[in-house]
């Protein structure tokens, strides 16, 4: 069966999860507010410039999982997903993607958040397959750093064809669904591209190479 690959952040979402959780973190006094915000700002900034250091963001971003107990922080996430979360899900996202599975298609979410922030999302719609980045537990505590590689940039087409190995498949038929010009590496392995509310530095390219571009926001 054909994949049918989403990115998540200002694709599927009407946000980016993984800058929305820091502010949860900064709001609800759980990090040192004004610093944190300031920082989680920064690194947002420098991603949507194609500039962001993605170990040292992982740093400051997986921290905060360290210090507290699985079970706290999934109560902190409960909350996170009603406050941040549900309001920007887009229905035009859930047609999509209810529109490749009854094509038969193996649905996956592929982002550089990390998996503690994400899979309950990838819950949310409906979405199996999740390859995200993902943050070490050691003995049923995270650690605060990282397992593997990053799922970002170049490090999002390692983890795929890790995944594709594995799970003996392809990516004949293949789609690729993303916003942001990160996903430049990715975008060019798979059979159809599609830019969804892309970035102008991503729209220009898929002006260039004639994908097509559209928009999930009403």
């Amino acid at each position: 069966m054909p994949l049918a690959i989403f990115d998540l952040d200002n694709t599927l979402l009407n946000g980016d999860s993984d800058h929305l959780w820091g502010q949860f973190l900064a709001e609800q006094g759980i990090v040192d507010g004004d610093w944190y915000e300031r920082e989680n700002d920064r690194f947002y900034q420098e991603y949507k410039e194609g500039t962001l250091d993605i170990h040292e963001f992982l740093r400051f971003s997986l921290k905060p999982l360290s210090q507290h107990s699985p079970e706290q922080l999934r109560q902190w996430h409960q909350a996170f997903m009603h406050e941040k979360i549900e309001p920007i899900l887009l229905p035009a996202a859930q047609i999509l993607i209810d529109k490749h599975r009854a094509a038969g298609d193996t649905l996956m979410i592929i982002t550089a958040t990390n998996a503690f922030v994400t899979a309950p999302i990838a819950a949310a719609f409906g979405i199996e397959h999740l390859i995200a980045t993902d943050p070490e537990m050691v003995g049923g505590r995270y650690t605060g750093e990282v397992a593997g590689t990053p799922c970002f940039q170049e490090g999002k087409v390692t983890r795929l064809k890790q995944w594709l190995e594995q799970h003996r498949q392809n990516l004949a038929g293949s789609s690729f669904y993303s916003d942001s010009h990160n996903d430049w590496p990715l975008l060019r392995q798979v059979e159809h591209p599609i830019a969804v509310d892309p970035d102008e530095t991503l729209a220009q390219h898929a002006r260039k190479h004639g994908w097509p571009i559209i928009t999930l926001r009403e």
